[in-house]
Formats: structure tokens, sequence, C-alpha cells
């Protein structure tokens, strides 16, 4: 089963408190979902190998870390998962980008890709799948398995904020997969919004409603 890390930082919950105030304008609002993203990136590359490798500083001859050569792509669910990708690159300048687009069919309920466009060379990557809010679980586990598709192997997925139903589903369809989120909220409303949340999170970065 993949493991789930709920973000405890002060600065990570300082800032998500703003994000969750509805008076926090669509300025500040962007902002913090970059530099939570960001801060949030940190932890999640902690595992990255590295390899020791020889350098002068300007004084004498060291014996360095450096990451060992491993490939990175972060791919956000559109159209909410763009709002982290600049913290996250921030971060992972020489990462690549892949888009998955979603929507749930009105029939079935179930995501149906819509758009999709990921690197050439994405199977030999470790994935970071980028979504503010993880809320069903129906867009992360359908992501999860398009890039399985792709032939990625490791995949982690990042949400700010976490339902319990969303969680266990990408746990339960991708026990391979770990997931990071900086809050396990209480539970969805019955319109599927996650409470107390933050609303849309795609209508606050841009501005749609």
């Amino acid at each position: 089963m993949g493991k789930v890390t709920v973000f405890d930082h002060p600065l990570i919950q300082h800032k998500l408190s703003i994000m969750r105030d509805k008076d926090t304008g669509v300025k500040e609002f962007r902002e913090l979902v970059s530099e939570v993203a960001m801060l949030m990136c940190y932890e999640a590359t902690r595992d990255l190998p590295l390899e020791e490798v020889q350098i002068e500083t300007p004084v004498a001859p060291a014996t360095v870390n450096r990451l060992a050569g491993k490939k990175l792509a972060v791919v956000p669910i559109l159209r909410a998962g763009l709002g982290m990708v600049d913290g996250m690159l921030t971060m992972i300048p020489s990462a690549k980008v892949g888009h998955i687009g979603l929507y749930r069919d009105p029939e079935t309920l179930l995501p149906v890709k819509y758009y999709c466009k990921m690197p050439k060379d994405i199977a030999e990557r470790d994935v970071i799948v980028v979504d503010p809010m993880l809320a069903t679980g129906g867009s992360a586990t359908a992501a999860i398995t398009f890039l399985k598709e792709y032939g990625c192997k490791h995949i982690k997925l990042m949400s700010i904020i976490g339902a319990p139903e969303g969680i266990k589903k990408v746990q339960a369809e991708h026990p391979d997969v770990d997931i990071y989120v900086a809050a396990q909220d209480e539970k969805l409303n019955e319109h599927g919004y996650i409470i107390p949340g933050l609303g849309d999170a795609g209508d606050r970065i841009f501005g749609t409603k």
C-alpha cells in the first residue's frame, strides 16, 4: 500500500489557512497554490538518489552530492493542476511537464480523457501528478492509469487537500502510488466538494467564478 504523507510544516499550514479563507482574492490564492506546491515538492523529492562527484571549490578539492541522473516529470491534471506547476519547477527546473485533461461523463460519471500530451521519454521518468484537490479520486486514479499505460512505473500524487474518500480510492486502485497532501479534510458533501475544503480550486486560481 502506498504511503500517505500529510504535511504538518507550520509554513504550509499557515499558507493553507489563508487559501481556505473565502475572502482571499485570486492573485493571492494563485501565489499561495504555487508556494505550497513548492514547499511540498521539497519533501516529496526527499527520496531522490544522490551520487558523489568530485569538484573544485575556490579553496580545495571536494567530494559533493548531486542528483544521480534521475529524470523527473510533473503532470498536472487540467485545469487546476496548472496552478501547482510553477512552484514545482522552481524546485526542479529540469523536470519536463506533461498534461492530462479530464471531464466527468454526465451519464456514467466516469472520467473521460479529452487531452493528453506527454514528453516522449515519460516512461523513463519518475512522475509527480499534481492536482490541488483530491476529492472523489476519480480524476487522480484515471490520470495514474493513463500514465501507467504510457509505461510509467514510478508515480507519486501530490494534492493540497485530500478527502478520505479520494485517498482510499487511489490507494485501492493504485497501491503502488504514494500520496502527499497538505491536509486531510473531513469528508465530501453531496455535491462532491471537500468539507471544509476551500471551494473550487480551478475557479479560485483562474478567477472564473
